[in-house]
């Protein structure tokens, strides 16, 4: 059995919205510097619990992490045709693989943790999905703000392609002002149509 030589952490963003894609973040740090509290990652914490401002300075201090070598990174946006086609655990199962692909790491040399419900491919057998992981573990909190900057600043972009719905706003979650703007408008190419089922779509 090949040596671990890489602990893998693993979080996605965007499960729940009614429109845009699902991100699936992966950091991978070498096991010989990992330890459970990373002085590199002092201070990281789950994206959902930090302001925009805070995540985005994380964001920035973890790619220049990986530009210095300190970690491994890779993200995946996995779009709302395919939620629609395959549905959304399918979506989160494709970018938790497409992700941990891009880290080029042998799945027999890491071990690797996901937050909540999610599972990596059987081929990485050494795995652990942890219970609210993103809030314990930091590796995966970091993959959480990675996951959660790189799905808002797609929807920065979407917002400027389709400015009625105002996805800069609500980031293509359920919240009154979006669904009122779907009602008005229809669903745009952008929304999961499984999950605006009860709304509107385009030009009715």
């Amino acid at each position: 059995m090949q040596k671990v030589r890489w602990v893998v952490g693993v979080d996605e963003a965007g499960r729940g919205p009614l429109a845009g894609p699902v991100s699936v973040a992966a950091v991978a740090v070498r096991a010989d510097r990992y330890h459970t509290k990373l002085p590199i990652l002092d201070g990281v914490c789950d994206s959902k619990k930090m302001t925009e401002h805070a995540r985005n300075e994380w964001y920035r201090r973890l790619k220049h992490l990986e530009e210095r070598k300190h970690i491994r990174s890779a993200v995946s946006l996995v779009s709302n045709t395919v939620i629609d086609k395959k549905g959304i655990m399918y979506a989160i199962r494709l970018g938790v693989l497409r992700s941990l692909r891009k880290l080029n790491i042998s799945p027999s040399s890491a071990s690797v943790l996901l937050d909540g419900s999610l599972y990596a491919p059987k081929e990485w057998k050494n795995q652990e999905t942890i219970i609210r992981g993103d809030a314990s573990v930091q590796i995966i909190s970091a993959a959480s703000i990675l996951a959660k900057v790189r799905r808002d600043t797609r929807m920065y972009r979407y917002a400027i392609a389709y400015p009625r719905y105002h996805f800069d706003q609500h980031k293509g979650y359920g919240s009154a002002a979006h669904i009122r703007a779907i009602h008005h408008h229809g669903l745009s190419p952008l929304h999961r149509q499984s999950f605006c089922h009860f709304l509107p779509k385009m030009g009715s």
